[in-house]
């Protein structure tokens, strides 16, 4: 089950470049991507420790130096166009030395517009800072 939860992270950052979501400093990048969980197939989601939910959100990262995944403490929030805030709990999903993922679930009520912020501090390097807005759409 863990191999097909890397299958689907994986697939999920294999998107087109033009699709290609990603925030670099110096010889550090970080790929991110958010979706909603209900995309996700139960078991992946089982596996991962997320929940599937029509209004719940899913925020994946990983961190690479010189094109090699690199250990990081992530931190963050989501904010809506009212301004109200929440926390970002990042969870750490290791694939050997091949990869690793930082996931992060939140909530939305409807059809809006998200703002993140995020923090990344990857192993003995400066932290690194960005945002990123997108729209999300509850399940119909």
């Amino acid at each position: 089950m863990r191999s097909r939860l890397i299958c689907l992270l994986a697939l999920l950052f294999a998107l087109p470049a033009v699709a290609e979501r990603k925030h670099s400093v110096g010889e550090y990048d970080v790929h991110y991507i958010a979706f909603n969980s209900g995309f996700l197939q139960p078991d992946i989601a089982a596996a991962a420790g997320l929940v599937r939910s029509k209004t719940q959100g899913v925020v994946n990262l990983s961190v690479l130096k010189s094109g090699k995944p690199t250990a990081a403490q992530v931190s963050g929030t989501v904010k809506n166009l009212l301004g109200q805030d929440y926390p970002l709990d990042f969870k750490q999903l290791k694939e050997g030395d091949q990869a690793i993922y930082y996931l992060a679930q939140f909530p939305f009520g409807s059809r809006e517009t998200l703002r993140f912020n995020l923090n990344v501090q990857p192993a003995g390097a400066p932290a690194i800072n960005f945002d990123f807005s997108q729209e999300f759409f509850p399940d119909e």
